[in-house]
């Protein structure tokens, strides 16, 4: 299995991706849009944006697993590579007319997130990183802040109904009561890069799906950060709460969310 292979060819695939996306976000009067539930919706937009992704994976490497957000997964077994992909991560604020939506793609194997990528065509903003490659933003390097506490700068905090009130605002309240202030932008895999990249200190969210965040775990982790193994269990397919930052933010998340 040749991983620079596949890390390049998702390079490439990322930004036609997004500049289909791109396309969709500047016509958004003419969408067809559905809702899947509360808070959840879709467009044609992302349907199509994953099933370019999809077969342009399937014809270069055929031999590989498909999970994604729209379509669902393919067959797969355990000795497998996976592509895990999220067409448009940030869909409310894309058929909003924000601009805080990406493409996330990564690829995990041997029970192990290998690379992502992270690409968010209206802001021109590519983040790349995983096994033997540099955490990047544009092809420069990056890495996260300097914070001994999270009152040192701003935290990501990440909300769906996926998790709910119950669940997600106790963790919220010690958070803010230890200090901490938050930033939302309705993208977790964006905001798990904007970890990697020092603008954000640190990530949390209670309950996440693969697609939303494993692409960005790949460049927080070669970045140098920390994060926990959203893989246990049965994350991959069914969700884990996510937790970013360096040694010291992630222990104090760790604890205010209740996992340390």
């Amino acid at each position: 299995m040749s991983l620079t292979r596949r890390y390049e060819f998702g390079l490439s695939l990322i930004r036609d991706a997004g500049e289909l996306a791109l396309g969709y976000f500047n016509n958004r009067t003419s969408l067809s849009i559905q809702s899947k539930g509360p808070q959840d919706m879709a467009s044609e937009a992302d349907l199509n944006t994953e099933l370019l992704v999809k077969s342009r994976l399937a014809e270069a490497f055929p031999e590989d697993a498909f999970l994604g957000e729209e379509t669902g997964r393919t067959g797969f077994a355990k000795d497998q590579g996976i592509w895990v992909v999220d067409p448009i991560d940030g869909t409310q604020p894309f058929i909003c007319g924000l601009t805080s939506w990406c493409v996330s793609i990564a690829f995990v194997s041997g029970g192990a997130v290998q690379f992502g990528m992270v690409y968010a065509p209206a802001r021109d903003e590519l983040f790349a990183g995983g096994a033997g490659h540099a955490a990047t933003l544009n092809g420069q390097p990056i890495r996260g802040a300097r914070a001994a506490s999270v009152k040192d700068g701003l935290i990501g905090a990440g909300f769906s109904p996926k998790s709910g009130v119950d669940q997600f605002l106790p963790a919220f309240e010690r958070f803010l009561r230890a200090g901490g202030m938050f930033y939302r932008d309705g993208s977790g895999a964006l905001g798990l890069c904007y970890v990697a990249s020092g603008r954000l200190i640190g990530f949390f969210e209670p309950v996440i799906k693969s697609w939303d965040c494993l692409g960005a775990v790949a460049v927080v982790q070669a970045a140098g950060l920390r994060t926990n193994d959203f893989l246990a269990g049965d994350g991959l397919f069914s969700g884990n709460p996510i937790i970013a930052g360096n040694d010291a933010v992630y222990a104090e998340l760790s604890a205010l969310a209740g996992y340390a």
